[in-house]
């Protein structure tokens, strides 16, 4: 049975003057990419799928490197849109995460709506994977909020942030392709062991 996942960016290097799309992995967040590289299931993928931030493209090419593939660009599989407030500092963007998840009809400050994103990335996911040989495993490389998101709508569960990703970046979940049901919740991409049927 073939497995999907969806991966978080590990750590990036936060830059204040440089626009969030465009910051890149850290010197941790590279290691832990090319660590996951290492793994039996990194060398399984058939297929996998960025979002085009640059963070998300450079842990996508990291794993590519495991398979021999090519990765794939999938536009509208970005973070949410939180380009009305700009930069937050750490403990002020995790106020705002907190609020985003919260309240996911509404807007904070601008930013796109939680039902807005998960709307777009459920719908980007749905379309790909109406197209994919589903025997072949598939990643999907992209952002923490969007990929709760994500496993919301797989699990059937309300928007929450207690669904969202432990300890800010570099985790997976996996799901099966043949009926999208998650065998693993998030887990940290050096330390998974693989899917288990």
């Amino acid at each position: 049975m073939a497995f999907g996942l969806y991966i978080t960016h590990p750590q990036v290097r936060i830059d204040p003057n440089v626009p969030v799309p465009r910051w890149g992995l850290s010197d941790v967040g590279a290691a832990r990419a090319r660590a996951a590289a290492q793994s039996e299931w990194a060398r399984k993928l058939g297929r996998i799928i960025s979002s085009d931030e640059v963070k998300a493209i450079e842990t996508a090419e990291i794993l590519s490197l495991a398979s021999g593939i090519s990765i794939e660009i999938a536009e509208d599989t970005h973070e949410n849109d939180r380009s009305a407030t700009g930069f937050l500092p750490p403990p002020r963007f995790e106020d705002a995460a907190n609020w985003f998840f919260a309240h996911p009809e509404e807007s904070f400050k601008g930013w796109e709506r939680a039902v807005d994103a998960q709307s777009r990335i459920v719908s980007v996911v749905t379309r790909i994977l109406a197209e994919h040989d589903p025997s072949t495993p598939i990643a999907f490389v992209g952002h923490g909020g969007v990929g709760t998101l994500l496993k919301c709508h797989l699990t059937g569960s309300p928007i929450a942030r207690d669904r969202d990703q432990p300890g800010g970046g570099g985790n997976l979940f996996c799901f099966t392709l043949a009926d999208r049901t998650l065998s693993c919740d998030w887990t940290p991409i050096e330390k998974w062991e693989g899917f288990q049927a």
